[in-house]
């Protein structure tokens, strides 16, 4: 967090005009990085959600800069210079830079502006259950395949894990009571079947032995290349296309089957998903998924 309000802080501070810069730090400092916090709730920032607030920062600070290259202020901007620069050759990150602009309305340092909503947390594409299906069951046989590979796509395909969360999973996640292996995804705890369960005592395994010859002493299911450090999310994502796995897709058929079988409040205690989203997600559940997308 440190380094991103530090990051935020030269981006803010390279903008030309003074009325800019106070914009800009109210909308960093009191949306973007309190925005932040409140989704982390205490845990470490992952690599996408830095990615995403420095984005949007900088699709702020391109809009400002082309409207003081033509003269405007985001007060004096119109809807027709809005359009002019969603349309022009010099607009980046444009959906980013709508949700400046939408920011700026509700806080009535713009007037006057339309610039449309991309609504996210629901089906986008054409969902495939039976390519997943065939994912999910060469994952569970082949032996050829990495056992560490094997069972993070798993927990994206049957648990709708995204990278950054499984890359965050420690060995203390992973608990065998009576011969039943479960995780801990979120307040309730999984049962995994096997042979998930069989490739989770494997992981746990590996792992305890490391720590028990010296070679590490890192606790995470998935550690990555500096010592004591997890995988990181976006090396996790390279792994699991690596495997064939489409991340997004992938995850939303996953989200949107368990959201047919699973109360939403169920759903968002056993996969560590806000509430809201899960919500969502049975909405979709419920009626066809192109209607709800569109």
């Amino acid at each position: 967090m440190v380094r991103l309000e530090r990051h935020m802080k030269d981006l803010v501070a390279s903008h030309a005009t003074a009325e800019g810069r106070k914009i800009l730090h109210r909308y960093a400092t009191w949306h973007l990085l309190r925005r932040l916090r409140r989704r982390s709730r205490g845990k470490e920032i992952t690599h996408y959600q830095l990615a995403g607030a420095r984005q949007h920062l900088r699709a702020s600070v391109h809009l400002l800069d082309w409207l003081e290259e033509q003269n405007l202020t985001l007060s004096t901007c119109r809807q027709a210079d809005l359009e002019r620069w969603m349309t022009s050759d010099d607009a980046r990150h444009r959906r980013e830079a709508g949700h400046f602009a939408r920011w700026a309305l509700s806080q009535k340092v713009a007037r006057d502006l339309s610039f449309p909503a991309v609504r996210g947390n629901g089906p986008t594409q054409a969902m495939d259950d039976e390519a997943r299906w065939g994912t999910a069951r060469r994952l569970l046989h082949d032996d050829t395949l990495k056992p560490e590979d094997r069972l993070a796509g798993l927990l994206l395909l049957l648990y709708a894990q995204w990278p950054a969360a499984i890359s965050r999973l420690t060995i203390d996640h992973i608990e065998e009571t009576d011969g039943a292996v479960r995780i801990r995804l979120g307040a309730v705890p999984v049962e995994f079947p096997e042979p998930v369960a069989d490739l989770a005592r494997q992981q746990v395994a590996v792992r305890c032995s490391h720590a028990v010859l010296g070679r590490t002493e890192s606790p995470w299911l998935f550690p990555g290349g500096q010592p004591g450090r997890p995988i990181s999310a976006w090396a996790m994502g390279e792994r699991l296309r690596k495997l064939g796995i489409r991340l997004a897709e992938a995850r939303s058929t996953a989200l949107f089957q368990l959201a047919t079988e699973l109360p939403a409040a169920v759903l968002a205690r056993t996969l560590g998903i806000d509430i809201t989203v899960a919500v969502k997600w049975q909405r979709a559940a419920a009626g066809d998924w192109a209607a709800y997308a569109a």
